[in-house]
């Protein structure tokens, strides 16, 4: 009897250590996965903190869609819409091929399309008892005056912060901004010493249409290389900031250097 109580005993022993070994087990598990899933939760934000801190060009946040305003115009300059992106390309193509290779200009090319309008509805609708059809139904065209009105309005706007801009220029607050728009417009009066302005509309169209589908097609490749030339055009910068500027801003008199920038 007393051999038979101790092995019930041990049995009950060494199932209760069997129950503890599995539970232990099923602890273990559980933390670890707990562990994994905290240590995943910890990498998934390291690379989202990561990913925020990428350099990206023009220090933009957002998208390139939404950068280039979001709406039908973004979508036609990243080629949403393959049709509408494509005609409005050929058709300022068709444009600069007519006024600067056929060298058409635009009042005899306006009188040309008027004249041919003119002819065939004339002779379609003196013709059409000849021929069995309905004269042709032409539309009243009736233009609406708020678009205009808006378009007007906008313009007005942005022209005020241009005369607002260049009062500010020229006032000579800030030296560094007035010399880097005075380069900017010298620049450009070379540029348009190269080409005329048509020319030049042509060649920003073209690049608006290529240049954003393209960065945004490549920016993970794009913006390393971009922060790279920031970086090296900053080095430059300062190096005539020190050398050439800070000279030239020396022998100035003092009143100018008001608005100096540090």
């Amino acid at each position: 009897m007393a051999e038979e109580a101790e092995s019930t005993v041990t049995e009950r022993h060494g199932g209760e250590s069997l129950i503890e070994k599995i539970t232990e087990k099923i602890h273990g598990h559980d933390s670890s996965s707990s562990s994994s899933d905290s240590e995943s939760d910890s990498e998934k934000t390291v690379a989202s903190s990561i990913k925020e801190k990428v350099f990206r060009l023009f220090g933009r946040e957002k998208p390139v869609h939404s950068v280039l305003g979001g709406g039908k115009a973004a979508d036609v300059l990243l080629w949403r819409n393959k049709k509408v992106s494509a005609g409005a390309l050929g058709g300022a193509t068709a444009v600069w091929i007519f006024f600067e290779l056929l060298e058409y200009h635009l009042l005899t090319l306006v009188c040309h399309i008027l004249i041919l309008l003119l002819a065939l509805l004339f002779l379609w609708s003196n013709a059409h008892t000849f021929i069995h059809k309905s004269p042709p139904r032409i539309p009243v065209v009736h233009l609406p005056e708020e678009p205009f009105l808006e378009v007007a309005s906008a313009l007005r706007i942005e022209i005020n912060r241009g005369f607002a801009a260049l009062r500010n220029i020229g006032s000579g607050k800030d030296l560094k901004t007035f010399l880097f728009v005075i380069a900017g417009l010298w620049i450009l009066s070379i540029v348009g010493n190269w080409c005329n302005f048509l020319t030049l509309f042509y060649i920003t169209f073209v690049l608006l249409h290529t240049v954003p589908v393209v960065y945004a097609k490549y920016e993970d490749k794009i913006d390393p290389l971009a922060e790279k030339a920031f970086i090296e055009f900053k080095k430059q910068y300062a190096v005539f900031d020190e050398k050439v500027l800070s000279k030239v801003l020396s022998k100035l008199p003092k009143g100018l250097l008001k608005g100096k920038l540090a």
